[in-house]
């Protein structure tokens, strides 16, 4: 359904928040255009961003917010992220709610050898490297202050050129940083996605996860890849025909349209995979059992394809556990 961008209130306050404390304030004709609306739209999302950079006066700004945001400023979201039993939990949940805090960019990670990358693809252009460095330099924030400091993230890069010296920028984030680079990514150790949480608490999350559902639904913004990874997770075994059949498309239709979101069938199936996998293997199941549920034709197949998820054999991922 067509509908207007927008980004959850809590949000936007964090913005008027943090102007607060570096010594000024938002004009208040801005702060009574959000003060009493349920969402707030991108284009007044953008009016707020410009003019907090105009007075904020420095190139890091976005830097600077995105490590101020805290849970509550993420609502419901950050409620599911933070009681996640691990970082993969964590990430696949993030995949399925962002839209909740801000349909102004979409989420994606996948896993490389020994490095996962997430991935940020902005869809507005106001302020664009500031909003840009505040998401990435948020994401950064809240996955060290969520497993107490456990990850230690490899790098930043981003698409945009600097805005002020590298140097500066490695000084506040804490971690090398590239510009000019193929994505606006977060890189951290695959092995990272193991880590766990240190508010997890699973019958929370399951609570939250049915709030963050229905959220989702009355914003009439739930986008082809939340449903695309719903149907997954109850049917593991079905392919995209399968899936396409269920949405009432066909599979070349899937394809597109999944790519107009910036990820792809399998993309989204090998990561759901990937999680359902590992909550198997530290349940204990065998290989075999674990190989039929998710649809592998044996226990090689499946083997060959959780190393290239992560790296390790099914054996050595149980060994670190």
């Amino acid at each position: 359904m067509s509908h207007t961008p927008t980004v959850t209130v809590r949000f936007t306050q964090a913005i008027s928040q943090a102007a607060e404390q570096l010594g000024f304030s938002l004009p208040a004709p801005l702060k009574n255009a959000f003060a009493e609306q349920e969402r707030v739209s991108l284009e007044l999302q953008g009016e707020i961003w410009e003019t907090f950079c105009q007075q904020a006066n420095d190139p890091l700004i976005g830097i600077q917010f995105g490590q101020a945001i805290q849970v509550g400023h993420l609502d419901t979201v950050g409620m599911v992220l933070m009681s996640c039993d691990t970082v993969a939990e964590a990430l696949d949940s993030l995949m399925d709610y962002y839209p909740i805090v801000g349909e102004g960019g979409t989420f994606e990670y996948a896993v490389a050898g020994d490095v996962c990358e997430i991935r940020y693809q902005p869809q507005y252009t106001t302020r664009l490297a500031e909003r840009v460095e505040a998401a990435l330099a948020s994401l950064l924030q809240l996955t060290r202050w969520s497993t107490g400091e456990q990850v230690h993230a490899d790098s930043i890069t981003f698409v945009h050129p600097a805005l002020d010296t590298p140097a500066r920028y490695e000084a506040l984030l804490g971690v090398p940083v590239a510009f000019s680079a193929p994505h606006n990514a977060l890189r951290i150790p695959a092995s990272a996605l193991s880590l766990p949480l240190i508010y997890a608490n699973p019958a929370l999350c399951q609570h939250l996860r049915t709030l963050a559902d229905q959220l989702l639904e009355q914003l009439g913004s739930q986008s082809l890849s939340v449903s695309v990874r719903d149907l997954l997770r109850q049917n593991p075994r079905w392919g995209k025909e399968k899936v396409a059949e269920q949405l009432a498309m066909s599979g070349r239709h899937l394809i597109r349209k999944l790519s107009e979101e910036g990820t792809s069938f399998k993309l989204l199936r090998d990561s759901l995979l990937q999680g359902m996998a590992e909550q198997s293997l530290k349940e204990g199941l065998k290989l075999f059992d674990i190989a039929d549920k998710l649809g592998f034709s044996d226990e090689s197949a499946f083997a060959k394809a959780f190393k290239r998820w992560t790296g390790m054999t099914p054996a050595q991922f149980r060994a670190q556990i």
